[in-house]
This record gives structure tokens, sequence and C-alpha cells, in this order.
């Protein structure tokens, strides 16, 4: 039967998503740890370092084939890092995201852009876990 035969009939239109690869986190899963004496194998980035020199370490790293910890006990900060470190990544304004991050562009990341961050940053130390994971709450659907 030809295509241009059949019955008129509405499209029926579906919801289409890519299925999240097995391993991949959400942009706050499993981030947040309290500082270990171990050395780390990563760059360590202090982030009570001022916006110029967290910008310039995040334009460095970004692209680069290893990832990063950073260690703070400011919940506020560890969220403008995580914006800064998603700008640095898709080449956005880094110092706009570090002072104010845009929270509903981060709640809205795709699993590959959450990948792609996580990558980057490896996690956040804090001798304050409970406070900063409770600021990264904002983060999460």
């Amino acid at each position: 039967m030809p295509h241009d035969s059949a019955p008129a009939s509405e499209p029926v239109l579906m919801q289409l998503s890519v299925p999240v690869k097995p391993g991949v986190q959400g942009i706050t899963d499993g981030l947040v740890r309290a500082i270990t004496a171990d050395p780390s194998p990563a760059e360590i980035l202090d982030l009570t370092a001022d916006d110029e020199t967290v910008s310039e370490f995040l334009v460095r790293i970004a692209h680069s084939d290893t990832g990063f910890v950073a260690r703070t006990d400011s919940g506020d900060r560890a969220v403008a890092l995580i914006a800064a470190t998603v700008a640095a990544l898709i080449g956005d304004d880094i110092r706009a995201a570090l002072a104010e991050p845009d929270i509903a562009f981060l709640t809205g990341l795709k699993p590959p852009a959450v990948e792609a961050l996580r990558t980057v940053l490896l996690a956040i130390e804090t001798s304050d876990p409970d406070g900063v994971t409770s600021a990264l709450a904002a983060l999460t659907r």
C-alpha cells in the first residue's frame, strides 16, 4: 500500500529522552565529603581564594585531563563553584557565575552536562559536610 493512500490520522507526539548512563551521578550526589588527611591525586582548589584566582584556575583545569577537588566550609561558595565550573566548561563568564549562580540553569542541566561537570569537579571537601550539603540542595530537583 503506498504511503499516500493511507487514511489521514493525527500524528502521535512522544516525549523522548536520553537514558542516563550507568555511573552518571546527579549534580550533587556524593559530591560533598569531609576533608581527608590523605593526599588527593587531583589538584585542590581552596575556595577562600579570591574570584580572580578561582577563575584562572577553572580556565586552566576545565579542559585538562585531570579533575580537581575544592575545599570550602561555605555552602554559598560551593554553589558558586559549581556554577563557575559549568561556566568554564561552556565558555561562559566564570566571574559572573561566581557572583550570581543561575540556579534554574544548573537544575536544568541534562545528564551529559552533569557528567562533564562531575568529570572535572571530583569532590567538595569541607569540615561542615551537613551545612554544605544543605546549601547544595537548591541544585536538586
